[in-house]
């Protein structure tokens, strides 16, 4: 597991940045953490460092946003409200899951045991202070990443 001390809003753009620069098709990010904690903020960052100009928003109410304009497409999923795993299924999970771009899945605890193994969890918490984190990193499989 690799742990990163994010201390303000530049520091987060930064390692949004740097993470795009290793990312590449069928990536997956499985992001836990609070409301609040900055899930959405980071998918913003990450997406800037491929290239997307179009603005990141939570896809709380869609499920997945897709934007395509970036060097890799990016699939945005927000689970917090998925009630049945059917659902994920229904449009289409799999394909974006093993597909041709980058996903990033928020409150990704909820549907652990759906994601590929190949995933690499995020997960974010609050600081000392207001604006600072913890990014804590590891493979899905990684027997020492038990949150």
């Amino acid at each position: 597991m690799k742990e990163f001390i994010i201390k303000n809003e530049e520091e987060t753009r930064a390692f949004g940045h740097d993470l795009a620069k290793s990312l590449k098709k069928g990536s997956v990010i499985a992001m836990i953490g609070d409301l609040g904690a900055g899930k959405t903020t980071l998918t913003k960052y990450i997406a800037e460092g491929l290239g997307i100009s179009q603005t990141i928003t939570s896809p709380t109410f869609t499920i997945v946003q897709e934007y395509k304009d970036g060097r890799l497409p990016l699939y945005h999923f927000d689970v917090y409200r998925v009630n049945d795993p059917d659902e994920l299924f229904e449009i289409g999970c799999e394909e974006y899951f093993y597909g041709d771009g980058v996903v990033i899945v928020e409150w990704a605890d909820l549907i652990y045991d759906m994601l590929p193994e190949h995933s690499v969890v995020l997960k974010i918490e609050y600081g000392d202070d207001e604006s600072s984190r913890t990014y804590r990193i590891c493979e899905k499989e990684e027997l020492a990443c038990t949150f």
